[in-house]
């Protein structure tokens, strides 16, 4: 297996595992199909930083245009870091945001923020009062859309935390003129993640449209409409994958019913960039039997990747150097003190040995992202391949840094 022109085996034996590889070539293929799909459109494409915040990923979409979402204010310093020329590309979502999170984006002058409440425009209003800023805003309305999607993704309807009550945001916007330090930019919607099928992005993009044309009429003209992100992959049989019809696909929908509405269309594509450009590279450490099951045992656990644990995500995992023999049905397991530290239940795979390597693929995206030290375990170093250069973007963590933020014993 490789990683465009690189072998994976190698980057193991120079790097260690577990490891994180990412192609860099495929993100940017990725971050092309949205380009020529939105070509006749005013349009800016704001990376989900929340998906993969490796600086070294941030500074590479910030410097072929991209714009971040940013859900914390500890990534927004990630985005000041790694290209802060892209501060005015910045959308600040999440439905928590605090006053020393406002006040910071205030003072970075961001390009809006994603308000998701009465209380949270309240707020808004009297930080930039305070700074004597202005505060561009949009507000995140939820349209009561459903999507198809894990229940822990899913945010579109009336019953999740996320968004104003579509019904209820032309009052909010009508209120908000009387704030002289608040300006209404846009309006924000964003239904869920892993959703594979359009419709309900269109569906979503429709009320919104009715929304813009509403507050138009109020004498309240919005410049930008931010679709959100949630756009899927197939993680199952990703080789037969067609993303770029995906892509047009989302697009078309969104465009229907944006029809004859002069706004800047803002995507927050996340995992559909990312996702299947990345892999975790592991070592099988023990095969054991227990009665009838088999368990493959690897030295990556589920603190490098939690996905299959929290949302029963499936991954799929190959041999990097397969081996002959008829396939089996095994367990594929980390050393985590968890019965839920798993990769794979029963799944079929070919002949695997202690020291063998094996890629769990389309790991790009909340991988290292929802990582943790559980078990007191370092976590793995990461590599961005381009083209026939690959290099380390972060190094893999010692015990000593697990202790750096500890006061000691005395």
């Amino acid at each position: 297996m490789h990683c465009g022109p690189v072998r994976l085996a190698s980057l193991a034996e120079r790097f260690g595992t577990p490891l994180y590889v990412y192609s860099a070539d495929q993100m940017l293929e990725r971050l092309t199909l949205f380009e020529r799909a939105l070509s006749d459109r005013d349009h800016l494409l704001c990376y989900a930083v929340k998906a993969n915040s490796a600086l070294a990923l941030l500074r590479l979409f910030a410097t072929h245009g991209a714009g971040f979402d940013i859900v914390s204010g500890g990534e927004l310093e990630r985005v000041r870091t790694a290209a802060p020329e892209a501060l005015d590309r910045v959308v600040f979502s999440g439905a928590g945001k605090t006053s020393d999170e406002l006040d910071l984006a205030l003072k970075a002058e961001i390009l809006s923020f994603q308000v998701e409440s009465e209380a949270e425009l309240a707020l808004l209003a009297q930080r930039a009062a305070r700074m004597r800023r202005r505060a561009r805003f949009s507000l995140r309305v939820n349209p009561d859309v459903f999507a198809e999607t894990h229940p822990y993704i899913s945010t579109g309807l009336s019953e999740h935390k996320f968004g104003i009550p579509i019904a209820q945001a032309r009052r909010i916007y009508r209120a908000a003129r009387e704030q002289r330090w608040l300006e209404a930019h846009g309006v924000s919607v964003h239904i869920g993640s892993q959703i594979r099928s359009a419709e309900p992005f269109g569906a979503a993009m429709a009320r919104v449209a009715r929304l813009v044309r509403e507050l138009a009429e109020d004498g309240i003209p919005l410049h930008s409409v931010d679709a959100g992100g949630g756009l899927g992959i197939d993680y199952e049989d990703g080789s037969s994958f067609d993303a770029a019809a995906t892509v047009r696909e989302y697009i078309e929908s969104m465009e229907t019913a944006l029809a004859g509405l002069k706004v800047r269309l803002v995507l927050e594509p996340g995992r559909f960039l990312v996702a299947q450009s990345g892999a975790l590279l592991t070592r099988v450490l023990y095969v054991k039997k227990n009665g009838r099951k088999t368990f493959v045992i690897t030295d990556a656990g589920m603190n490098d990747l939690i996905r299959p644990a929290l949302y029963q995500a499936w991954h799929e995992i190959v041999p990097v150097e397969p081996r002959r023999g008829r396939r089996s049905t095994v367990d594929v397991v980390g050393p985590v003190c968890e019965s839920g530290d798993f990769f794979a239940r029963d799944r079929r795979l070919a002949p695997l040995k202690p020291g063998d390597l094996v890629a769990i693929l389309d790991a790009g995206a909340y991988g290292m992202a929802q990582s943790s030290n559980y078990n007191s375990r370092p976590r793995p170093a990461e590599v961005l391949v381009t083209g026939r250069n690959a290099r380390m973007i972060r190094r893999r963590e010692t015990v000593t840094d697990l202790f750096a933020p500890e006061l000691g014993l005395s």
